[in-house]
Formats: structure tokens, C-alpha cells, sequence
């Protein structure tokens, strides 16, 4: 390979299109949780801790997504997972946009509208999760928990992931956190919109003869 064709395959050749990816994908997330929490039809696992937590301190539930990543973030140091740029733009944007978002939506009350709003919701989050792991800055923190326990203990990354959502997602209930129909939509959408997407917003570099190569998959792209 000549220095031209690696300098054309190179992800720092697109280093401004991965930002854009990166943070687009981080604001339409919290956008797409909003509209997930104004259907109130259920929501995604952290979703619903977050807004359990939210109802039990009065807090919103931006805020209370910040500091969880915040907190999570720190469990990170015993793992020995090392945060990026993605990381600490996942642990502030996302509650920022949720916050805003919802500041800017009404309350629906007719199904009609609720349902249209759960399905967009669920749809734009497999974007923004497509386009902001695409642009490969590091993993949010709540991925890179998954990823870390993974690498401790040994188990699989899909079995990784479903105890952490499944206690989350008990405890979240169990403290008001709202969970129905959304919730399992999302758990059964969010893994081919996701795949899907990742493969569409792809970055040139990270491939091989326009597939992504095993080795060069993250492990939270490898648990969708």
C-alpha cells in the first residue's frame, strides 16, 4: 500500500466528519430520549432509572442523566478503562439535549400522538447510537462499564450488557421509573437499527473492501 491509499483510508483524513457524527448523534440521543419520556409509554432501561431517580430527588432528568454518567465515569478507574473525547461529550450532551428537548415539547395526551412519538423516539435513537459510535472517540460511560466488566470477568459482552440493563431497569422501576410497551420495543428495535446504522454512517478507515473488519470492532459495536 502506498502512502497515498493509507493516507485516503485514514480516519484522520475524516477527522471533521466524525465530529459532526459524533456530536449530532450525542444531541439527537438526548433528543430521542425526550420523546421516548413525553409518549409515556415506557422507556429504555437507564431511561428509567434516570427518571425514577428524577422523581424521587426533583431533579430533571438531564440532570440526573449527567451525573450518572458522571458517577459511572468513575467506576471506570478500578476497571481501568480509559476514557476519550466521546466519553466526557456523552457524559455532558446528552442530559443537556434531553433537558432541552423536553423544555420544547409538549405533553401529548391523545394515543394517536403518544404512539407516533414512541416509535420516532426508539427510530432516532438507533441514528444517533449509529452515527456517534461510528465516529469511534470512545465509548459512553455506560458502555464502557459493560466493557470493562466484560474484560474482568470474562463473560460475554451480550451477558454483560443484559445484567446491567436488567438491574437497572429493576431498580429504576422500583423507584417509579416508568416502564411498559416502550420498553420492550426498544429492547427489541434498538439491536438491527443500531447495527444498521452503524454500518451506514461508517467511517472510511475502519473498513476492508467495504466491510468493517472483525479485529477493528469495538465491543459495544460487537454487542449490537
Amino acid at each position: 500500500m502506498t502512502g497515498s491509499e493509507s493516507d485516503a483510508g485514514s480516519p484522520r483524513r475524516y477527522l471533521g466528519r466524525r465530529l459532526v457524527q459524533l456530536y449530532v448523534g450525542l444531541l439527537l440521543y438526548g433528543a430521542s430520549s425526550a420523546l421516548m419520556v413525553r409518549a409515556g409509554l415506557g422507556l429504555d432501561p437507564w431511561d428509567v432509572f434516570h427518571q425514577g431517580v428524577s422523581g424521587l430527588t426533583g431533579l430533571s432528568m438531564g440532570t440526573v442523566t449527567i451525573a450518572t454518567g458522571a458517577v459511572v465515569l468513575l467506576l471506570w478507574w478500578p476497571l481501568r478503562e480509559r476514557p476519550g473525547l466521546g466519553t466526557v461529550s456523552n457524559v455532558v450532551l446528552i442530559g443537556l439535549a434531553m433537558d432541552a428537548t423536553l423544555w420544547l415539547t409538549p405533553v401529548p395526551h391523545a394515543l394517536a400522538v403518544r404512539v407516533p412519538l414512541l416509535v420516532g423516539g426508539v427510530l432516532l435513537n438507533g441514528v444517533a447510537t449509529g452515527m456517534y459510535i461510528s465516529a469511534r472517540f470512545g465509548p459512553g460511560p455506560r458502555d464502557g462499564l459493560m466493557t470493562g466488566l466484560h474484560a474482568v470477568t470474562g463473560r460475554s459482552v451480550r451477558l454483560v450488557r443484559t445484567g446491567i440493563e436488567i438491574a437497572v431497569l429493576i431498580t429504576g422501576v422500583l423507584l417509579g421509573g416508568s416502564a411498559g410497551v416502550g420498553t420492550v420495543l426498544y429492547a427489541l428495535a434498538i439491536g438491527p437499527l443500531a447495527q444498521f446504522f452503524l454500518r451506514f454512517f461508517a467511517v472510511p478507515g475502519g473498513q476492508r473492501d467495504g466491510r468493517r473488519d472483525e479485529g477493528s470492532r469495538t465491543p459495544s459495536e460487537q454487542a449490537l
